[in-house]
């Protein structure tokens, strides 16, 4: 057997321009926004806010705003005795955001309307 050509060096030459190939598509395809953008600004610093808008919390909306988080617990608590699943949202102001799902929002709102919260 000769060893001497070279033909042993193909397979990894192979798997690494492969590789490269692959990498480099997935980064055209979109897939380089998992590293820092130019601007600086963090899209996901807001915590809970999906797509980079601070209001928008998917299938949840706000049905109280408070700058007491006892107080949002208060309103929680209030919520969860009637029977309304909710969560709380902080936002970096320091503001806390009591949110239920969209169809219990009118509801919520009525019950929350009544209490020294909002």
């Amino acid at each position: 057997m000769a060893s001497g050509n070279g033909w042993y060096l193909i397979g990894p030459l192979i798997a690494v321009g492969l590789v490269g190939f692959l990498g480099a598509v997935f980064w055209r395809m979109g897939l380089h926004w998992t590293f820092a953008r130019e601007d600086g600004h963090d899209a996901y610093a807001a915590g809970l806010a999906i797509f980079g808008d601070p209001d928008d919390y998917g299938l949840l909306c706000p049905a109280a705003v408070t700058d007491d988080a006892d107080l949002a617990d208060e309103i929680q608590r209030l919520l969860g005795d009637a029977g309304i699943r909710a969560t709380q949202a902080a936002d970096r102001e320091g503001h806390t955001a009591v949110l239920v799902f969209a169809e219990e929002v009118e509801e919520a709102r009525r019950l929350v309307g009544g209490s020294p919260a909002v």
